[in-house]
């Protein structure tokens, strides 16, 4: 049994940068592609972004396109998301989750396996 979890979350204002990362201890990291949802008030937990188990191929939500990215260190057994130009709209709970699946698409709910307990991030002025 993997367990995730997450830390790095507060309250930012629009513009700024937030680094959130994501500790994995009960298995080697490496033997997952690592990924990071989000989940608005009153909204479906979606997709961010995800990397693959060697770090060499990643994928974003057209929402944080060109605004994140996601790193990886297996040796730490840590993942972290760093997005740039937070905007009110990223305002949720962030999750980091892992996954079993040998080959995309990660892209919803069911594509993983193994979730964190989530961290906030608000974006507010």
């Amino acid at each position: 049994q993997v367990q995730l979890v997450e830390s790095g979350g507060g309250l930012v204002q629009p513009g700024d940068s937030l680094r959130l990362s994501c500790v994995v201890s009960g298995r080697t990291s490496s033997n997952y592609v690592m990924g990071w949802f989000r989940q608005a008030p009153g909204k479906e937990r979606k997709f961010v972004a995800f990397i693959s188990r060697d770090g060499v191929s990643t994928n974003f939500a057209d929402s944080v396109k060109g605004r994140a990215t996601i790193s990886r260190d297996n040796v730490e057994n840590t993942m972290s998301l760093r997005m740039n130009s937070l905007e009110p709209e990223d305002t949720a709970v962030y999750y980091c989750a892992a996954s079993l699946k040998p080959s995309p698409p990660y892209s919803t709910y069911d594509d993983w396996h193994y979730w964190g307990q989530g961290t906030q991030v608000t974006v507010s002025s």
